[in-house]
């Protein structure tokens, strides 16, 4: 593999991790139907650690507007409400007997709006991200044009072939956030 080839796939590599996060960064945003992915990032404290959600109970959605917890062990359910009400959601969490019940409440038009412009800072935060690593992907090439190790010709056409793997990203981003203001947007 020659040296501009490397620092392509790398490119595509970084590129697709961060479209990647930016993803799942935006799949935590609280919309107004009920999602287990809602919960991803709640960490509970329970014998002497804190654990992920994940790890310490079960999550569904049985209906559109409600999630289920079911603990793994009873005694965890007083922790696990606890996280869920101290995280920035906005959600109360009921314990009914085995289970935890999290009704997800309407969002207020205001509500919508500040979700809107929080998922349109990820989105930007993740176009920076690939900007950068077009910025370290440009550098990389110039340096192997200056040392020999590839052709101005090559550096040329692989500048190209940067910005076509960014665009090709940015879009990719700009897509998930229309569907995801159009998933906080719906009523």
């Amino acid at each position: 593999m020659t040296m501009f080839e490397e620092i392509l796939l790398d490119l595509e590599e970084r590129a697709e991790k961060t479209q990647q996060n930016t993803s799942k960064e935006m799949s935590v945003v609280r919309t107004g139907k009920a999602s287990p992915a809602l919960l991803d990032n709640i960490r509970v404290e329970v014998w002497g650690d804190k654990l992920p959600l994940k790890q310490v109970a079960g999550i569904s959605a049985p209906e559109p507007r409600l999630l289920v917890v079911q603990p793994w062990d009873a005694s965890t359910a007083p922790a696990i409400a606890k996280a869920i009400e101290a995280s920035d959601l906005g959600l109360r969490a009921n314990i009914d007997g085995p289970v935890i019940r999290i009704p997800i409440p309407k969002l207020s038009d205001q509500r919508r709006k500040d979700l809107v412009k929080h998922v349109k800072k990820l989105a930007e935060v993740g176009k920076t991200a690939i900007r950068n690593i077009r910025r370290d992907a440009n550098v990389s090439l110039k340096k192997a044009c200056k040392s020999g190790a590839i052709t101005e010709d090559q550096e040329k056409k692989s500048l190209t072939d940067v910005q076509i793997i960014v665009d090709k990203a940015v879009k990719e981003i700009d897509r998930l956030l229309k569907l995801k203001e159009e998933d906080i947007l719906e009523i």
